[in-house]
């Protein structure tokens, strides 16, 4: 996948129409220095944003697989503009979160926001809820992020209560060593 091709396409899109926007999932923890492998470009978006982006993406060839009211992941048949998947957030939430986001300066060339480490955490916990599967790849990246040592631990622990998963909170934090 050319990600900077694609991020450089949606991301004008999505400015252009005066729509937020940050990275999220593998490239957005590469910002906090943790790396891994990913064939995909994940995405924070304001919900407001979700029909237009939908079809702007389909009239570039990209397949929606799935759409909901907080999510879309879409695929290009061209291996070159790959998956593209999108997280809505609206209201409260979506201000908090792009308010919080800073941009780094640059992503093969460009420059782009990424969300606080605790809101990626929080993406990751709401991941784990919605689709169990996913839960041990995403407490892997927690457990990364909660090592960062300017993250709000008290935070990360509300999310994982909220969605009632404190049992893989504590989890992770014997995996680290300091329960």
């Amino acid at each position: 996948m050319n990600f900077r091709r694609v991020l450089d396409t949606v991301g004008k899109f999505l400015s252009d129409l005066g729509y937020r926007y940050a990275l999220a999932g593998a490239f957005a923890l590469h910002a906090y220095g943790i790396s891994r492998l990913t064939v995909d470009l994940d995405l924070v978006v304001d919900a407001g944003a979700q029909a237009e982006l939908i079809a702007f993406l389909e009239s570039l060839g990209y397949e929606t697989l799935h759409a909901s009211t907080g999510y879309s992941n879409h695929l290009h048949a061209l291996p070159a503009l790959g998956r593209v998947d999108c997280v809505y957030v609206e209201g409260k939430t979506a201000d908090q979160l792009f308010e919080g986001a800073k941009e780094i300066g640059t992503f093969q060339g460009l420059k782009v926001r990424v969300p606080r480490p605790e809101h990626l955490c929080a993406m990751k916990v709401l991941a784990m809820k919605n689709d169990p599967s996913r839960a041990l790849q995403e407490m892997a990246d927690i457990q990364r992020l909660l090592e960062l040592p300017e993250i709000d631990e008290g935070e990360v622990r509300r999310y994982f209560e909220r969605h009632g998963l404190i049992e893989a909170f504590h989890e992770i934090k014997r995996r680290i060593g300091s329960a």
